[in-house]
């Protein structure tokens, strides 16, 4: 399974990005695919998950009520759509799928390369 990032990019507060990322290889109904994010000096932090066949997804709060995971099955492909983005938000988004134990800790089995995403006050 591999899995590949994209849509990064700069933008000022309060604007928006879609990220996407592609999932080539053997997928499962069961597997999760998440967001996390890691900003400059800071620890790797969840964002989103969702699970491929639908159902319950998770928010961090930070994130909570301005961001979107979404799945398009039929394009293998996982969306992030941003928001409402403040500064705060900078930081090198990746995507990742597995089976974890729980939607924010993990562990995931397949990581993404990252994409930056830069939010300019």
């Amino acid at each position: 399974v591999q899995l590949q990032a994209s849509g990064g990019g700069w933008v000022q507060a309060g604007g928006s990005l879609r990220l996407s990322c592609v999932v080539s290889g053997r997928t499962l109904p069961g597997d999760v695919m998440a967001w996390f994010r890691q900003a400059p000096e800071k620890e790797r932090e969840s964002v989103a998950a969702t699970r491929w066949s639908g159902g319950t997804t998770y928010y961090s709060d930070a994130v909570k009520g301005r961001f979107t995971i979404s799945e398009d099955n039929a394009k293998n492909t996982v969306y992030l759509q941003m928001n409402s983005l403040k500064p705060e938000d900078t930081a090198v988004y990746y995507c990742a799928a597995g089976t974890p134990r729980t939607y924010r800790h993990g562990p995931y089995h397949y990581w993404g390369q990252g994409t930056l995403v830069t939010v300019s006050s």
